[in-house]
């Protein structure tokens, strides 16, 4: 029988938001230590951290924009992807209450606001998939409306930037979507870059990238390569936390490829706030553990 998991989801909801990933927060905190002792980015780093810490002493949202929730649910062979659905809505409903969550779910074409963080079949967002064995994962990210605005979606090649269609091309636009956010969207940020797919399909994975840890790498060697580089060069901008300058406007970059029609040749990048907010939750054997 498939288990009701609604408290399950709202601890993991809880947790998204009041209490920030240790692999970001130890990548602010050595980002601090880089910047110049006194400067306005190393306050703003020092403001960052305390902020981190009252929230998970307070179990209070890291973030006054508490974002847009986006699940990743892998469920065992047979589950009700109706009933989880079902679950998942009542749980953020309760988060919302219990103010874990700010109600932030507005109607497009109305301007009225739901008032729980509910709406039509896409708010929250959900994405099934399917699994072999009995274990049910469940990732959670909140991502803000300030880094949502300043994420960009190119086709190459692009003339202006002398983008051709590779590579390169792809390190050109990655940067230049750093250069134009200019410190908005709440830098220090991590890149999430989806290279190919049709439009939708590429912002989609460039969203999924960022759902790595800030740890790990890219299993593909020319693409860790990559990673690193744009992180490295875009730290060079001198942007900064806030857009303050300062020695790290990116904590990270994570890439991920798909295949393309030969017509297209769309990069996207999804920037992710410093309050990088994403967990994950294991349920097996009627355990449930919490990353």
């Amino acid at each position: 029988m498939q288990p009701d998991l609604t408290e399950q989801f709202l601890e993991l909801v809880r947790l998204t938001s009041t209490d920030l990933p240790a692999d970001v927060e130890k990548s602010i905190r050595e980002a601090r230590e880089r910047e110049e002792n006194g400067s306005a980015a190393q306050g703003a780093l020092d403001t960052v951290l305390n902020n981190v810490e009252m929230a998970r002493e307070n179990s209070t949202p890291i973030c006054q924009d508490t974002g847009t929730p986006i699940f990743y649910v892998s469920h065992p062979q047979g589950w009700s992807t109706r009933e989880l659905r079902k679950q998942i809505v009542n749980a953020v409903i309760e988060a919302t209450k219990r103010t874990y969550l700010r109600p932030n779910s507005v109607n497009a074409i109305t301007g009225l606001n739901t008032k729980n963080n509910t709406g039509d079949e896409h708010y929250p967002t959900i994405h099934f998939k399917e699994v072999d064995g009995d274990k049910l994962i469940a990732d959670l990210m909140l991502k803000g409306g300030g880094c949502e605005n300043v994420g960009a979606q190119y086709k190459l090649p692009n003339a202006k930037l002398e983008a051709g269609r590779d590579l390169e091309g792809v390190r050109k636009v990655a940067l230049d979507a750093v250069y134009n956010c200019q410190g908005k969207g709440c830098a220090p940020g991590t890149l999430g870059i989806a290279i190919g797919g049709d439009r939708g399909s590429s912002f989609v994975a460039s969203k999924e990238a960022l759902f790595r840890s800030l740890n790990d790498t890219n299993p593909d060697p020319v693409l860790a390569e990559l990673e690193e580089r744009i992180t490295e060069q875009a730290n060079q901008l001198d942007i900064g936390p806030m857009g303050f300058g300062g020695k790290t406007t990116v904590l990270g970059t994570k890439i991920k490829g798909l295949h393309r029609l030969p017509a297209c040749y769309f990069v996207s990048v999804s920037y992710m706030c410093w309050a990088y907010r994403r967990r994950r939750m294991f349920i097996e054997n009627n355990e449930t553990t919490y990353a």
